[in-house]
């Protein structure tokens, strides 16, 4: 395989060269192998194109950090090959992918499933929290839970070889790149425009799925004009594994019927009705029988990773606040920003914007530093005014920034030389307890 440029994702294609295309998305920490058992009778019907995600089954290791990135990546691809309309079919960050299509470009899409998929995946902490631990303890905390994820109980005993497989799909995933896909899916949101997806849309997920489930599905199916609820017994996340034949079916069903391109002879081009179709919910069969794929993934490189309305400040010059807001949630946290805006009053509101807009949306979104170095001067700042509190948060800013452990470490330890030992001595306390509460994985 030759190289894929930056700005392009590794791909395969199978089935028929003169059928039309339907494009597998998968989901974090997958490869395209995820697929393996849909591909026989896809193919009978379909030219199948299936992708890898940045880092991920070998594929290079050019991080994109944002679902929209992802997404033009993947039409650079298709360009490249000459595919211009396509159905989509997509399993959690791959179902997001096929969201943003559906909503940015609403003319390459035929059709479209979400699988295990949610207009918003979690909130925006717990992916952040997840880059965290990756940065530093690497992937093999993520890899080792990863089954209790994506199966259920019954099937991760029953099928060692699945459960293993996918252990070592996420392990040899480059964790720069599964990091930046953490990113993605943290600043991912798009329940305000699910009404603007105007393609048929199957939305899929397995009954026992903890991760995106049946609740998260729904909200999908409420929001979409034409969707329709397909819900699988006995499956937990990695429903297309767990359940192969259930999904197979319920695609080819989707696509077969959905997937019907008329002529408009007022534009010249191919259009998809659009009219709305009331949600039916479909309780699929459950499969009794799973055997492992037949193909792992394969080892890759590995490498680093509502406010109140205000006032312009001057007059013809963009009020700072909404930026500064945005930044100081990335930052800082959802959480955190959420306790200090509800704790703010009559009294402590305008400080609160106070600093919204100038500390954070005047200095911290200055182009001069990145966030890691900001993090370094801030932690440096705060140790010589002796500010211990707001030390512990931003020890957990600095690591969210991008600053591992042993980086806090050094940036402490040339605290106590011009700042002094008794200072750097308390921020050692607060920040090794930080450091720990935010860098043990979860059992």
């Amino acid at each position: 395989m030759s190289e894929t440029p930056p700005n392009t994702l590794q791909y395969r294609f199978d089935g028929p060269e003169d059928a039309p295309v339907l494009i597998l998305g998968p989901s974090l920490g997958t490869t395209w192998h995820m697929w393996d058992r849909q591909i026989p009778e896809l193919t009978k019907q379909w030219r199948v194109f299936r992708f890898d995600l940045p880092g991920h089954g070998g594929a290079p290791a050019y991080p994109g950090g944002s679902v929209t990135e992802l997404a033009a990546r993947l039409l650079a691809t298709l360009d490249a090959v000459g595919v211009q309309r396509f159905g989509y079919a997509g399993c959690a960050l791959g179902g997001a992918i096929g969201a943003e299509l559906a909503l940015r470009h609403p003319d390459r899409l035929a059709s479209l499933a979400l699988i295990a998929a949610s207009p918003r995946f979690g909130t925006a902490d717990e992916f952040r929290q997840r880059g965290v631990i990756v940065r530093t303890n690497g992937l093999d905390p993520i890899a080792r839970t990863s089954p209790d994820r994506w199966f259920t109980a019954g099937f991760a005993a029953a099928q060692p070889a699945i459960t293993e497989w996918a252990v070592q799909m996420v392990r040899t995933t480059d964790p720069g790149c599964y990091i930046a896909a953490c990113e993605a899916l943290a600043s991912f949101d798009v329940r305000a425009e699910l009404g603007r997806i105007g393609v048929p849309t199957l939305v899929l997920v397995g009954s026992d799925d903890q991760v995106t489930g049946p609740a998260e599905a729904r909200t999908l199916v409420a929001g979409i004009p034409d969707a329709r609820l397909a819900v699988v017994p006995g499956a937990s996340h990695l429903v297309p594994v767990e359940q192969p034949a259930a999904v197979t079916d319920l695609l080819v069903r989707h696509f077969s019927t959905a997937w019907q391109p008329a002529y408009d002879s007022t534009t010249g081009q191919i259009a998809i009705p659009a009219a709305p179709v009331k949600p039916v919910l479909a309780a699929v069969p459950q499969q009794t029988t799973q055997t492992a794929p037949q193909s792992g993934p394969q080892t890759g490189p590995v490498a680093e990773i509502a406010p109140a309305a205000v006032q312009p400040v001057a007059e013809g010059r963009p009020d700072p606040y909404d930026a500064g807001l945005k930044v100081r949630r990335e930052v800082l946290g959802d959480a955190h920003v959420d306790r200090a805006m509800a704790s703010a009053d009559e009294f402590s509101g305008d400080f609160q914007e106070f600093i919204t807009r100038y500390a954070w949306g005047e200095i911290w979104d200055r182009p001069g530093l990145d966030r890691r170095s900001r993090s370094c001067v801030t932690l440096t700042a705060l140790v010589a005014g002796g500010h211990m509190d707001e030390l512990a948060f931003h020890t957990r800013a600095a690591l969210r920034n991008g600053l591992t452990p042993n980086e806090i470490k050094e940036v402490l330890l040339q605290a106590a030389v011009y700042c002094g030992v008794p200072a750097a001595n308390s921020a050692f306390k607060v920040a090794q307890q930080v450091i720990r509460e935010e860098t043990t994985p979860e059992e």
